[in-house]
């Protein structure tokens, strides 16, 4: 099951991909979305990884921070890194409406990594965990693919739609897309969507 090859090969490769997450300009886009927060805010951060830079930055600019992730290996090295964030072990595949009630939703190299016939049913549950005006900063394939690879020397798998598709799913999930561009760094090519929701 694809669910498990992503289980097994981010708990293999934790620590070693948690070091290169550094290639990648997450910082840019944070600055961009916590400009349009409210102090205090409560982000719930899917796929979050160890925590480190994404949800360190949150936290260190006053965010409560939810974690989920796949990978228990990267769920411990989270709450090692940031014993001050809430983090636990899930699939996003098996959320469920309503279930979180934040002001933003961010998801980092995470949401490709579940079959993109799934996206737009993953897209209306984030919808679901927010109030009006609420926001979501999400990175995207910036082309369509799915299949395997190698990734830090396990195999991992990816699914994903193009940059069209991808504001389709996200505009019919009910949010208004307020920033768009392809983000070319780390030698890789995403597509960073910030929405608000309608």
């Amino acid at each position: 099951m694809k669910q498990e090859m992503v289980k097994e090969g981010y708990n293999k490769v934790a620590e070693n991909y948690s070091n290169q997450r550094g290639d990648f300009s997450s910082i840019f886009y944070l600055e961009k979305l916590e400009n349009l927060l409210k102090e205090n805010s409560t982000v719930l951060d899917i796929g979050c990884g160890a925590g480190v830079p994404v949800d360190k930055y949150l936290i260190e600019k006053g965010c409560k921070v939810i974690g989920i992730d796949i990978s228990d290996k990267q769920i411990d090295l989270a709450r090692k890194n940031l014993p001050q964030g809430n983090f636990e072990v899930r699939d996003m595949s098996n959320l469920k409406d309503n279930e979180y009630q934040v002001d933003a939703v961010v998801s980092f190299y995470a949401i490709f990594h579940v079959p993109k016939e799934t996206h737009q049913k993953i897209f209306n549950k984030i919808n679901s965990f927010l109030c009006q005006g609420g926001l979501i900063l999400v990175t995207m394939g910036a082309s369509e693919w799915e299949g395997e690879e190698n990734f830090h020397g396990t195999q991992m798998y990816w699914s994903h739609y193009g940059p069209e598709k991808n504001r389709e799913i996200i505009q019919e999930a009910g949010f208004e897309i307020i920033f768009e561009e392809i983000d070319e760094s780390g030698g890789e090519k995403h597509q960073i969507i910030i929405g608000k929701k309608l």
